[in-house]
Order: C-alpha cells, then sequence, then structure tokens
C-alpha cells in the first residue's frame, strides 16, 4: 500500500473517531444545530421539539444568496432557519412557512401554501441551492410584498389579523434601493425583520426594519454568530402571548389582542375608521337633536351647546343671548359708547375725536395742518377749515381769497354830487366849495351861507 493511500486511510480513520465522541458529547449535553456538511444530518434539543404555544404567523424567509456568500455560510444560514423553525408550530392552521432567496434575481424556493408539515419545509430548506449572483435586496422584498404575502401564494385574508412577518438576512450592500419599497412593505402590514452580516451598512438595515430598531434590526460579525440571535428570536415569537406585542398592528389608538388575533379600538368619543386601524372623534352633534342655537360641540363623553363670540349662554345651556358690555356703566366715556362683539367702546360726537386714553374726547381742529389755503382769516367748523374776510372784505367764489366790499356799486347811497366806499358803507362827498349837509346826502355851496 502506498504512503499517499495509508495517509487518507488514517485520515478517514481519524474522522470517524472524532464524529463518534461529537454524537456522544451532543447526547449527554444537547445543543442547537450546528452547521455541518452539506449532507449531513443536524442534532435537535428536546425543547426544540417541542414547539412553543406560538401564536399562527405567515412567515417568509428572504435569503440573501448573492456570490460573496461563501459555501460554508450559506450552509449556515441554512442551519439557522432549521433552529428557528424549532419554535415554530408549522401547519395549516398554525404558522405557514413560505421562503425565496435572491442574487440578481428573486427565486421562489417555496410559497406560504406549499408545505403543511415542518418536515418538509426543513427538508426544502436543505435542499436549497447557492445562487452566488448578485444583490438585488430591494427587488426581494418587492416580490415579497407583492406576491409571497398574497393570498394565492397562501398567505392568509388580512381581516384574520395573521401576523405577517418577513425575515430578510443579507450580507452586503443592495444594488438597488431598499429604502420606498421596504417603507410601501411596511405600511402594507408586514412586520419586517432585517438580519445583517458582517460589512452591512446599518443604515441600510434600520431602513428595512420595522421599528423599534431594537426588537427589528440585528447585525452580527459573520456567519459563525448569527446563531446568537436564536433565543432573541424565541422569546419573540413564543414568549410573547399578546398578539398586539408582535404584530404590527398600526392602531392609532388601542391594539386588544385576541387568541389568535387583534383588533384596533379607538378612546372614548372617538370611532374607528372603515380602514379598521385610524380613529375620528365621535360626531354626537350629527346624531342627537342638540337644539343648540349657535354652536354644538363634541366632547369626549358627549357634547355641549356654544355660542358665538359677544354672546353667552343661556341657563337652558342651549339658547345665547348677546353679551351688553356696557350695562354695567364702568365704560368711563365721555361722551358716547357702543357694545361690540367682545368690549364696550368708547365714541365721540360728531367733530370730535377719542384721545389715547380711550374714553375722553377732543375737538378736531381740521385747520391745524395748515392747509386751508386761507388769504386772510379761517375757522374751525364741526367737520371742516373755512376761509373767512376781515370786516370791509368779502369771500371770493374760490372759498380762500378776499376782495374789498363795495358798498357804493349798488347806486342806493344817494349822494348829491360825490360819493365813497369806506370799510363798512358808501358814504357821500361833496366837491370843493360845497358843504355836507345834514342829510349826508345833499350839499350847500359855501357862498351861500
Amino acid at each position: 500500500m502506498s504512503p499517499l493511500i495509508r495517509m487518507r486511510f488514517l485520515a478517514f480513520g481519524l474522522f470517524c473517531l472524532l464524529c463518534c465522541n461529537a454524537v456522544r458529547l451532543d447526547r449527554r449535553h444537547p445543543r442547537p444545530i450546528a452547521a455541518r456538511g452539506q449532507n449531513e444530518t443536524v442534532v435537535q434539543t428536546k425543547a426544540m421539539e417541542s414547539p412553543c404555544k406560538a401564536i399562527p404567523l405567515d412567515f417568509v424567509f428572504v435569503i440573501d444568496s448573492s456570490r460573496s456568500i461563501r459555501p460554508n455560510d450559506y450552509e449556515k444560514v441554512k442551519t439557522f432557519i432549521i433552529n428557528l423553525l424549532q419554535f415554530l408550530k408549522v401547519g395549516p392552521n398554525a404558522t405557514r412557512v413560505g421562503l425565496l432567496q435572491y442574487g440578481s434575481v428573486v427565486q421562489p424556493e417555496f410559497s406560504l401554501k406549499t408545505y403543511t408539515s415542518k418536515a418538509q419545509v426543513e427538508q426544502a430548506v436543505r435542499n436549497m441551492e447557492h445562487l452566488a449572483t448578485g444583490t438585488m435586496t430591494g427587488l426581494a422584498i418587492q416580490y415579497t410584498m407583492e406576491t409571497a404575502f398574497t393570498e394565492e401564494e397562501g398567505a392568509r385574508p388580512a381581516n384574520l389579523h395573521i401576523p405577517r412577518i418577513a425575515m430578510i438576512v443579507t450580507d452586503g450592500r443592495p444594488q438597488d434601493t431598499v429604502e420606498e419599497i421596504a417603507a410601501q412593505a411596511r405600511q402594507a402590514g408586514i412586520q419586517i425583520f432585517a438580519i445583517g452580516v458582517g460589512r452591512v451598512d446599518m443604515n441600510t438595515l434600520r431602513a428595512i426594519g420595522s421599528e423599534p430598531h431594537s426588537e427589528h434590526v440585528h447585525l452580527v460579525a459573520n456567519f459563525s454568530q448569527i446563531e446568537t440571535l436564536i433565543s432573541g428570536f424565541q422569546s419573540k415569537l413564543c414568549g410573547v402571548s399578546e398578539m398586539c406585542e408582535v404584530v404590527d398592528h398600526q392602531c392609532q389608538h388601542i391594539c386588544v389582542s385576541s387568541p389568535a388575533s387583534y383588533r384596533c379600538k379607538c378612546r372614548r368619543g372617538f370611532i374607528l375608521n372603515p380602514d379598521g386601524k385610524t380613529c375620528k372623534a365621535e360626531d354626537m352633534c350629527a346624531v342627537v337633536d342638540h337644539g343648540c342655537e349657535h354652536i354644538c360641540a363634541n366632547l369626549p363623553d358627549g357634547y355641549e351647546c356654544r355660542c358665538r363670540p359677544g354672546y353667552k349662554l343661556n341657563k337652558d345651556l342651549k339658547t345665547c343671548n348677546k353679551i351688553d358690555y356696557c350695562a354695567d356703566g364702568t365704560h368711563g366715556c365721555e361722551q358716547e359708547f357702543m357694545n361690540t362683539e367682545g368690549s364696550c367702546v368708547c365714541k365721540c360726537r360728531k367733530g370730535y375725536t377719542l384721545r389715547p386714553d380711550g374714553k375722553t374726547c377732543k375737538k378736531i381742529d381740521h385747520c391745524a395742518d395748515g392747509s386751508h389755503g386761507c388769504e386772510q382769516e379761517f375757522i374751525n367748523t364741526e367737520n371742516s377749515c373755512m376761509c373767512k374776510c376781515r370786516q370791509g372784505y368779502t369771500l371770493r367764489p374760490d372759498g380762500k381769497t378776499c376782495k374789498k366790499i363795495d358798498h357804493c356799486a349798488d347806486g342806493k347811497h344817494g349822494c348829491e354830487q360825490d360819493y365813497m366806499s369806506t370799510e363798512d358803507s358808501c358814504v357821500c362827498k361833496c366837491r370843493k366849495g360845497y358843504t355836507l349837509q345834514l342829510d349826508g346826502k345833499t350839499c350847500q355851496s359855501e357862498s351861500k351861507i
């Protein structure tokens, strides 16, 4: 026998010895499944063989199968999935499991309606083959939302409120965008767990995972550490009896758990909208004969009548009466007052204006600004500034300038000889050699005196 052949036999014998010891150790100290060769069986603990009392789920695994994942790491992902399945009761009326892997394209492995037992799902996971292509994470999320969680693919109707869970495992940066499509998936009611391995950008994981991120976003250094997440997911999937604690219910006010479902309800004074999630104030005023004269206002426990500004509610709590803010006489107005919508306001008579104190009045001086344009004198009237002329002058038609008054112009002076207009009258005069008589009009020759 050649030395090379002897070396191969020796190596094979040593391998068998190690395997036998490992099996004996496992029997004494059961542990979760560990990733081994592709064709090897796995060992399960007794705890895993007895599923927890988990609520029914529609659960889809979304597995990154890009070329950056090495074959042995790909096997660790498969082992992680199988270990996680141990906490789930798989069946048509329990948890339904689907799985797709993606690289440059999306490859569905099995849908939510394909298998009806855990053993079938586990065998299908073992049979998965590595795609070793690109990393189109956004495309995979889109397929998950638009196809994997449809009733045609085995998802139960939304009105049954079965939680829809997507678990995405990836090791690299997406070659497409994920933020918008992941937000749409979450809005559609899909609760997303995002698991990153290695040099995955944490911001990308947060853009994918549901809130709170502390519960839905996880990052491990390598594929060997992915098993450390098992216990955490066990508590999420098994340790919670309240549906509202595990499902992304999106209830605006209150989530109420039931044995295998949940429902949204609203706080007192609100009613549920047709979407079954959001709430609106209950419009009691629209459904009762409230009898309010002005305004009916909804309250959390009913309604009340209110009045418009400037009115107060009467004792019947329905009709309104205008408030007279001036009635008590405390307004302090000097001249007049007026009741307004919200107060008693002082006002002044015509020709007066209200002083800054809001109570007393002062006469308006329309001439004060000097823009009257009067030639001689001016006088302030009730509502304007008027020009006037001194004695012996009269105002011209322009209302501003003055002309001297000619008291003799009308010819009624009766003077025998001459006359002269003075400041306020027409005075008769006599020519030289004549003297004005006592009648003030006739003249007498001085030679006859």
